[in-house]
């Protein structure tokens, strides 16, 4: 199982969305095709297909857990996990 998998595994499954890398979250974003945008502290990304637009920012290296639950809700949503 390679790194995109187990970030992918890690998010779907959703047990620990406070223990989930800024890095990784940004890798696995920009791994399933959305394209990053920076102002500031905010990643913006955003992807032809997908209406909504995430925003995130980092706490510390750690991802907010609010905003790795709405990735996980746009990769579920619009089946982008190839399931």
């Amino acid at each position: 199982m390679g790194k995109l998998e187990k970030i992918l595994d890690q998010i779907l499954r959703g047990g620990s969305d406070q223990n989930v890398g800024f890095d990784d979250l940004t890798f696995l974003l920009e791994s399933l095709g959305f394209e990053k945008r920076i102002k500031g502290s905010h990643h913006v990304f955003s992807k032809a297909g997908v209406e909504e637009i995430i925003n995130i920012q980092p706490a510390g290296s750690k991802a907010k857990p609010y905003q790795v639950k709405q990735v996980r809700l746009i990769i579920v949503n619009y089946k982008l996990a190839g399931e």
